[in-house]
């Protein structure tokens, strides 16, 4: 498999920036940049979960090319594809059940960024192993794109859209937000949503055919394309991350592809240094390391004192709390990178 340090790179930041947006030191005080768009809009939070879904894409591309042009054994390549998005799915079931054991009120949640992970790894995986063609593939984007917003039916208001409809139908109070009081679902990684992110994913296979191949002018040009279609699309079907809207995926894809030609050009190219690949390298294992340190800290109720006397207390009067909560949100992926470094000068790898 070839290896690019810069997409380790983007993937490591792409992962710290999860980790500072998703473990905030108070939820009432956030900088508004912090913070996902409330529904319709795009943040720079947002860009966080489309930018690792393109690099898993890239990734798969770097990975099954050589063993398909050396004719590797393709129903062998499907079945290793398929368990490994199994397991990521598994984990991410794992750490919903840690969270709803430790945190008391925590319901049980069957979605999330894992289990999108998962599903999008194991059928994009399985549509690059057994249709290589990129004008089929392209088609195919095309295909899920168009149908998705034809499916909605320009119909995206909250808890009216076929997406919430289809939550609350199939996920019920498994979903992330429920309201009982109406019996409407609502789930961010929910269920008919993972299919314009499949879109997100098969596009980075395809800058990953780029990246492969050397055509940095073709990926720069694809951003830009990208971007200007779904900016317009946004116009008819506005950008949405809740519901992953086709203009969405076309926005953040273009932009994840020109941050990707600059980190090539620049660390690749120009030898800079790969700052965040020890998070890239070991990405799962810092996303679910945090995910239990954080449960782990409300779950035997220390999270609240410790921010108030390290963080909260210390700073009051000096800085505003939306500052202090970001502290909090730094010393904890400052922790994570610490780790992670010693991981990787150590050669320790952690693989799902």
């Amino acid at each position: 498999m070839a290896r690019f340090s810069s997409i380790d790179a983007l993937r490591g930041i792409t992962v710290a920036a999860m980790l500072l947006v998703n473990n905030a030191g108070d939820w009432d005080h956030v900088y508004p940049w912090m913070e996902h768009a409330a529904w319709n809009g795009c943040n720079p939070a947002d860009f966080i979960f489309p930018f690792f879904l393109l690099i898993v894409g890239v990734s798969l591309n770097l990975a099954l090319a050589s063993k398909l042009d050396a004719g590797s054994n393709r129903p062998q390549l499907s079945k290793s594809v398929v368990f490994r998005g199994a397991r990521i799915v598994l984990l991410g079931l794992v750490l919903h059940l840690i969270a709803c054991w430790l945190i008391d009120g925590r319901a049980f949640r069957v979605m999330g960024v894992l289990q999108r992970i998962g599903l999008c790894f194991a059928l994009v995986g399985l549509c690059h192993i057994w249709i290589r063609d990129a004008r089929i593939q392209w088609g195919i984007i095309a295909a899920i794109l168009l149908g998705y917003w034809a499916l909605l039916g320009g119909v995206v208001e909250p808890r009216f859209n076929l997406v919430d409809k289809i939550d609350t139908l199939l996920l019920g109070a498994r979903a992330y937000q429920f309201d009982p009081a109406t019996g409407i679902a609502h789930d961010p990684e929910g269920i008919l949503s993972t299919l314009p992110a499949l879109a997100t994913v098969l596009l980075g296979v395809r800058v990953g055919e780029w990246l492969r191949t050397g055509q940095l002018q073709k990926m720069i040009i694809g951003g830009i394309v990208s971007i200007s279609l779904g900016g317009v699309w946004s116009l008819n079907f506005p950008l949405n991350k809740q519901l992953w809207s086709s203009s969405f995926v076309l926005w953040t894809a273009g932009f994840g592809m020109l941050a990707i030609s600059l980190m090539h050009y620049l660390i690749d190219q120009k030898n800079w240094p790969a700052l965040g690949k020890s998070f890239g390298i070991n990405a799962i294992a810092a996303y679910a390391g945090s995910w239990i340190g954080i449960c782990l800290l409300y779950g035997t109720g220390a999270f609240q004192p410790l921010y108030t006397h390290l963080f909260a207390q210390p700073l009051t009067g000096s800085v505003s709390p939306e500052f202090a909560s970001l502290m909090f949100s730094c010393a904890f992926t400052g922790i994570f990178a610490l780790l992670l470094k010693c991981m990787e000068q150590r050669g320790l790898r952690i693989v799902i």
